[in-house]
């Protein structure tokens, strides 16, 4: 028994080196593996220029928020300093040429869109810039240190006509005041097939707005047409709200767009107006420069009941008025053309003679 128990130990203790012997050299593969990740996925952006502009995130404590997706139409006028120039002319270029070209040098990190359409800012989520270009049929060539580089006429910028944005709607209360600001991006590519006409939309992957800001903040835009100076930056651009976009989707309980739970177009566009309306509505009461409809619905009742009581009460208060006089004694008329009340004295009233 004791040379059994002997054996036995011998085997696991030589079994538990080799597998000490092996582990090293695999911890090490994936060790290599995960740095690797991490620095394709590396944005440079140094702390100083962060530091330099900071952003506004949404506070945590809010009383009151509403997140709202659109979609921006790139053939409207709004839009269009998204969509111009489709390749660049000297510092000029648009809003997908300037954020693709980050993402190959990976100072932009971009995370894959999910089935939902709801976007997941974690590590697990980001994109593979060179499975994106493959994915797309962008064509790429590998330049020195595996850098990925594409040539500006490869870009499909021609083909992203439309974005989807999420904005942030919300009541800060520490400083009582209400804000709108864009929270993240996803271009969308427009394609049709080889025998069909039919277009196929594929959005790319989402942008987090507070990561790209700064970056948005260098490159200038023409937002007019009747004068082509670079006015305002991409920040800008978005901060101010520049764009025009129509509502697809909200942040609700049970996970679904509009055109899921609206039967045809009208009552698509119906909804649309009913959100848009309830933003506005509640952004304008708070400060009392007009009310919502419920609210203003509900005062216009209160103030309609108040009016029938209070006429009620000048009926009441007429009619006792008049039977009180009616219960007083009435004065009896004299001879001499004066009157006499009971228990009063006679007034007589002479002429003198001139």
């Amino acid at each position: 028994m004791k040379n059994i128990a002997r054996t036995a130990l011998f085997v696991a203790a030589v079994m538990l080196g080799q597998y000490a012997v092996a582990q090293p050299p695999a911890r090490k593969k994936d060790d290599a593996k995960k740095q690797e990740q991490a620095a394709t996925y590396e944005v440079p952006l140094s702390q100083r220029a962060k530091s330099q502009y900071p952003t506004n995130e949404t506070p945590s404590e809010v009383v009151w928020k509403r997140d709202i997706y659109r979609v921006l139409d790139l053939k409207k006028e709004k839009n269009a300093s998204l969509y111009y120039p489709v390749q660049p002319i000297g510092n000029s270029m648009n809003l997908f040429t300037f954020i693709f070209g980050h993402i190959l040098d990976n100072s932009i990190v971009a995370y894959n869109y999910n089935i939902d359409g709801y976007e997941s800012f974690i590590a697990d989520n980001r994109v593979n810039p060179r499975e994106m270009l493959e994915n797309y049929g962008i064509y790429y060539e590998t330049g020195e240190g595996g850098v990925l580089v594409v040539n500006p006429s490869d870009l499909p910028s021609n083909e992203v006509l439309s974005y989807y944005i999420k904005e942030s709607y919300y009541y800060d209360q520490r400083t009582a005041t209400f804000h709108q600001r864009v929270t993240a991006i996803c271009p969308v590519l427009h394609r049709s097939g080889e025998f069909s006409s039919e277009v196929t939309k594929y959005p790319m992957f989402w942008l987090k707005y507070d990561e790209i800001a700064p970056l948005l903040a260098q490159q200038g835009v023409v937002s007019s047409s009747y004068n082509n100076v670079s006015s305002m930056s991409l920040d800008d651009y978005f901060t101010k709200h520049c764009y025009d976009g129509e509502i697809y989707k909200t942040v609700n309980l049970r996970n679904l767009a509009i055109s899921q739970y609206c039967k045809d177009s009208t009552a698509v566009s119906n909804e649309q107006a009913k959100i848009e309306k309830q933003l506005d509505d509640f952004r304008n009461g708070l400060w009392g420069t007009s009310r919502p409809t419920a609210v203003a619905a509900d005062s216009a009742a209160v103030a309609s009941d108040t009016a029938v009581v209070s006429n009620k009460k000048d009926k009441q208060s007429a009619r006792a008025a008049r039977k009180k006089k009616s219960s007083e004694p009435k004065a009896k008329k004299s001879k001499s053309g004066g009157s006499k009340s009971s228990g009063g004295a006679k007034v007589s009233v002479r002429r003198q003679r001139r």
